[in-house]
C-alpha cells in the first residue's frame, strides 16, 4: 500500500553522499524526538489553493495534506498511493478516476471521501464566484466532478474538446482541502448537492470560508479547523516556538521516523533558531542572511527550478508598456546574475548557468534557446535605451517602489544594485521589502515591484512541469499578482497545456516570450540560488529545489545522537 518505497529509495540514495558531511559520532543508539526545519517563506494560510497559501502548501504542509501526487525532489509529480490512486480512462472526454484509500481518515476521524474533490474543484474552477484562487489552471477545464456524498471513488470529466496534458498536478499535496470542515462552517450539509445545483447562497458561504477560514496567525489555534490527512498534524504556531507538526495518529500508513517537526518561517529571526540548534533542516535563499555559520552542517548550494524575477504592476507608474521597458532596460540583468545568481551555478544540470531569459521555459530545457533571442537587447542594463522609452512613455522620471519579504540581505543587494543603474536613465528605485510583505500588496497599489519567485512568491518555487510560472501571467490567476492582462498569452497557455506536439510547443513557447518580452509584465533574472543545509547526525533527507522544498520527504527524517 505505501508508495514510500519510492519516496524511501530517493531517499536513501542520498543519504550515504549527505552522511559524509555529517558529524562522524552518532551513536545511533537515540533519535531527538524534535528536528527544526527552517524555510524563507511565510506561514499564512493552510489553504494552499489560496493566493495566500500558496507559498507554503508544499514546503510546509505536503506531509500534513496529502494529496494524490507530490512533487519530487528534482520537480516532477510523483503518485501518493497512500492517498490514493488516480488513473486516465478512456472517453470521448478526457476523464479521470480517482479512488481515495479505504482507510484514509482525517486526524479528526471523518473519511477522506470525494466530497474532498469536489470541493477544491468548485473553490479553483472559477466557474463560481467569490473564490481567492491562486490559480485555475486545469480546473477550469472540468465539466464536472462525478462523485457520491461520502464515497472513496470520485470521477473527474473535462469539458468537451478540452485537454489537459499536466492533469498529475490536479489535487495534489498541500491543496487538497477537508471538505467537512468548510461544509461544517457555512451550514452546508450536502457541498456535492450545492456544487450540482448551483447553490449561490451556499457557494458563497464557502467560499467565504476558503478564502480565511484557514487563516494561521501565531498564536492560539483552534486545532479542531485544521485536522490533517498526512503523517503529521498541527499542534501549535506562535513565533517563538514555531510551527508544531506532531505524528497523526489516525495516518493509515507508516508512521513518520520523527514524531515531531518545528517548522521556522518568516517572520521568525531565522539566523537565531539555526545558531542556537534549534534547526538541523535549513533550505533559504543563498546570500539571504548574512554571516550565517553552517559550518556544523553539510551544505548544498544549488538552482531552483523557480526563477528570481521582479514582477511588474500593469497600472500605476507601469500603466504603460513603455514605462514598463524603460524600467527592464535599466536593470543590470548581467551584474546582478554574475554577483549573485552565479553562487547557484550548476552547468551539469543546465539551471544556474547564466541569465533566465524565460519565465515560462527552463534553461534546461531543449526549447529554451530557441525561445529566448527578444530578451537580447535587457541583458546589460541599457541606460540610453532605458532615458529613450522613459521619453516615450511621457514621463520625466519614474520612482519604482520594489517590495519583498525582508529580511532577506540578497533581494535587498538586488535592489540596491538596480538603484544604481537605474538613477542614470532617471529612475529612482526604492527598497520597499518588509518582514510582513505580501505580494498582494502589488495589486493594492502599495508597491510598484515585486521581487521574488514565480507570482512574486518569497521562498521555495519551481516545479518540472513550470505550471505555476505559466499561469501566474494568466488572465484572472490570484497569483498574477501584476493583473497583467492578455487574451493572445491565456489563448497560448491554454494550448500549450492540451497538445503534446513538439513542433507546436515551440511556436507557441516562442510567441509567448516575445509577447512577454515586448509587454513586459515581468522581469526574469536567474535561476533562484537556494542554500540547503542538512545538521550532523540529520538522516534520510534528500535537497529539494523546487516548491516543495526540502520538506517533502520530511517523515522519513531521523536526527542521531
Amino acid at each position: 500500500m505505501r508508495h514510500s518505497s519510492l519516496r524511501r529509495t530517493i531517499a536513501l540514495l542520498a543519504a550515504t553522499a549527505a552522511a559524509a558531511g555529517l558529524a562522524a559520532g552518532c551513536s545511533g543508539k537515540d533519535k531527538v524526538p524534535s528536528i527544526g526545519y527552517a524555510v524563507d517563506t511565510a506561514v499564512t494560510s493552510y489553504n494552499g489553493g489560496t493566493t495566500a497559501g500558496a507559498a507554503a502548501a508544499q514546503a510546509v504542509f505536503g506531509r500534513v495534506l496529502t494529496g494524490f501526487f507530490y512533487t519530487g525532489p528534482d520537480g516532477q509529480p510523483i503518485a501518493d498511493t497512500d492517498t490514493g490512486s488516480a488513473k486516465e480512462v478512456p472517453g470521448e472526454a478526457q476523464t479521470i478516476q480517482y479512488r481515495l484509500n479505504p482507510a484514509g481518515v482525517y486526524s479528526d476521524g471523518v473519511p477522506t471521501s470525494c466530497d474532498d474533490l469536489v470541493f477544491t474543484w468548485a473553490a479553483r474552477s472559477g466557474r463560481f464566484p467569490g473564490f481567492d484562487s491562486a490559480s485555475t489552471a486545469g480546473y477550469e477545464d472540468i465539466e464536472r466532478v462525478e462523485c457520491q456524498p461520502g464515497s472513496k471513488d470520485g470521477t473527474v470529466v473535462f469539458r468537451p474538446g478540452r485537454r489537459y496534458a499536466p492533469w498529475r498536478t490536479l489535487f495534489g499535496a498541500g491543496e487538497l482541502m477537508p471538505a467537512h470542515v468548510a461544509t461544517q462552517a457555512a451550514n452546508v450539509p450536502d457541498i456535492v448537492a450545492a456544487v450540482q445545483n448551483d447553490d449561490r447562497p451556499a457557494l458563497d458561504r464557502l467560499a467565504q470560508f476558503w478564502n480565511t477560514g484557514w487563516n494561521l496567525a501565531p498564536g492560539d489555534l483552534d486545532i479542531t479547523a485544521f485536522p490533517s490527512s498526512g503523517p503529521y498534524r498541527i499542534e501549535s504556531f506562535d513565533l517563538d516556538n514555531g510551527l508544531v507538526l506532531v505524528a497523526n495518529e489516525r495516518w493509515w500508513g507508516d508512521a513518520p521516523d520523527t514524531g515531531r517537526i518545528v517548522v521556522y518561517a518568516k517572520p521568525a529571526d531565522l539566523a537565531a533558531h539555526i545558531a542556537d540548534g534549534s534547526v538541523s533542516v535549513v533550505d533559504i535563499g543563498t546570500g539571504s542572511l548574512p554571516d550565517l555559520n553552517l559550518d556544523a552542517f553539510a551544505v548544498e548550494q544549488q538552482p531552483s527550478r523557480g526563477v528570481e524575477q521582479l514582477v511588474l504592476g500593469t497600472g500605476g507608474v507601469f500603466e504603460t508598456d513603455a514605462a514598463r521597458r524603460a524600467f527592464a532596460l535599466c536593470v543590470p540583468r548581467q551584474a546582478l546574475f554574475d554577483q549573485l545568481g552565479r553562487m547557484a551555478e550548476a552547468p551539469e544540470t543546465g539551471l544556474g548557468s547564466g541569465l533566465a531569459d524565460s519565465r515560462t521555459v527552463q534553461p534546461d530545457s531543449p526549447f529554451y534557446p530557441a525561445v529566448t533571442g527578444a530578451a537580447d537587447p535587457f541583458a546589460d542594463g541599457d541606460v540610453a535605451e532605458a532615458k529613450s522609452a522613459l521619453a516615450e512613455s511621457g514621463k520625466k522620471q519614474l520612482t519604482v517602489r520594489i517590495g519583498y519579504l525582508a529580511p532577506d540581505a540578497r533581494r535587498a543587494r538586488t535592489v540596491s544594485m538596480i538603484a544604481d543603474s537605474c538613477r542614470q536613465a532617471g529612475i529612482t528605485v526604492e527598497d520597499a521589502g518588509t518582514p510582513d510583505f505580501g505580494a498582494a500588496q502589488l495589486a493594492g497599489g502599495a508597491v510598484d515591484a515585486v521581487l521574488g519567485g514565480p507570482g512574486g512568491l518569497p521562498g521555495p518555487a519551481g516545479s518540472l512541469d513550470g505550471i505555476a510560472a505559466v499561469s501566474g501571467l494568466r488572465s484572472g490567476s490570484g497569483l498574477n499578482v501584476g493583473q497583467f492582462r492578455n487574451g493572445r498569452y491565456d489563448a497560448i497557455t491554454d494550448q500549450l497545456a492540451a497538445d503534446e506536439n513538439s513542433t507546436d510547443q515551440l511556436n507557441l513557447l516562442t510567441e509567448a516570450e516575445n509577447l512577454l518580452w515586448a509587454q513586459l509584465p515581468s522581469v526574469p533574472l536567474f535561476a533562484t540560488p537556494r542554500t540547503i543545509a542538512f545538521g550532523g547526525g540529520l538522516q534520510n533527507a534528500v535537497a529539494g529545489p523546487t516548491r516543495a522544498g526540502s520538506g517533502w520527504n520530511m517523515d522519513q527524517w531521523v536526527l542521531q545522537r
